[in-house]
């Protein structure tokens, strides 16, 4: 009896290692498809997927719409893929100008801005994309800094009356703890090899020549961003610098005024001007959207065994961003304090 009772355990226990020895060949398909190399890589070419916003109307012409989200730069982009935005933002602009029945691009804005390599990076990649097929940049709630730096490399700009762009500035900030270091006893011991390693350190105050250079600094970035605005826009650089190109935020209908932007309305609008720039009455909207596969799956069983625990109430304007000290920034001041 006692034998029988465990060969009727055997089949249960070959299933069980079967489905084992199946979900690790797949997880490791996965992962070799995810690296360029295996079969899961030559299953398809597109990294993105297609959820319609606008079904067509007799045509196979397709608008793509490319979402650029939160706060700009090279760190992990939606949380999905491992990506950075950057990677992430320029493998979507690649597939909108790879397919041939997309006829016109929509890039969906609602960020602050960010760090001024990544948005200088973006808006070369999109560009790129712009010289190929018209594209639409639409700002939603918020497109300033480094989010209407990006903006200028597009066909077409538009926002609503109520939306926030421009705040065309840079800024890098530091903190001073000297006198808190002071107060409970500590100070900082540095050794280093010239007069300016270890600037913007926060232990001491900063000497005329480092406040110089850092200005310098800021103002070399500055002088990009107003040539690529005055270029993009076809405004004085002198006017620009004199006006409203001094950091400020501006309304949606204070930019077109300024004529920062080339039209307000809403994304519906939006849609139909890059319809109207690509010839595609007909075309079908499709929002691009990153695939969940199982390395996907997988991460989140890898993110739940974490054990400390974060609550994000967001308040404040930088809740959910976290700015490093001596890092470039194309932000409007409110976001960099």
């Amino acid at each position: 009896m006692r034998l029988m009772k465990k060969s009727g355990c055997l089949p249960l226990f070959l299933f069980v290692a079967l489905g084992v020895s199946l979900f690790a060949n797949l997880m490791m398909i996965v992962v070799l498809g995810s690296r360029g190399s295996g079969p899961a890589k030559s299953m398809t070419d597109k990294k993105f997927s297609e959820t319609t916003v606008i079904p067509a109307r007799n045509s196979s012409d397709k608008i793509a719409v490319i979402r650029l989200d939160g706060m700009i730069s090279y760190r992990g982009g939606a949380g999905t893929s491992g990506e950075s935005m950057v990677d992430e933002l320029k493998g979507a602009f690649q597939q909108a100008a790879n397919d041939p029945r997309v006829k016109a691009v929509v890039i969906s804005v609602d960020s602050p801005g960010g760090e001024v390599t990544a948005g200088d990076t973006i808006y070369h990649a999109l560009g790129i994309l712009s010289a190929k097929k018209p594209v639409v940049v639409f700002i939603n709630s918020i497109g300033t800094s480094a989010a209407y730096y990006i903006a200028c490399a597009g066909s077409w700009i538009m926002c609503s009356d109520t939306s926030f762009t421009g705040s065309i500035g840079v800024i890098i900030s530091t903190f001073n703890y000297k006198e808190l270091f002071g107060k409970i006893g500590l100070q900082s011991v540095i050794f280093k090899s010239g007069q300016f390693k270890d600037a913007l350190n926060g232990a001491r105050d900063l000497t005329e020549e480092e406040k110089t250079y850092f200005q310098g600094l800021v103002m070399q970035t500055y002088d990009r961003f107003l040539s690529i605005v005055s270029s993009s826009r076809h405004l004085d650089a002198t006017t620009l610098r004199n006006g409203v190109a001094d950091g400020r935020v501006l309304s949606g209908k204070d930019a077109y005024a300024a004529k920062l932007i080339d039209q307000l309305g809403y994304v519906e609008d939006a849609y139909e001007k890059a319809k109207a720039l690509g010839k595609a009455p007909g075309a079908e909207v499709v929002r691009y959207e990153k695939k969940r596969g199982l390395a996907h799956l997988l991460r989140l069983f890898e993110d739940s065994e974490k054990t400390d625990i974060h609550i994000d109430l967001g308040v404040g304007p930088s809740a959910g961003m976290k700015l490093e000290s001596g890092r470039l920034y194309l932000l409007p001041s409110f976001y960099a304090f």
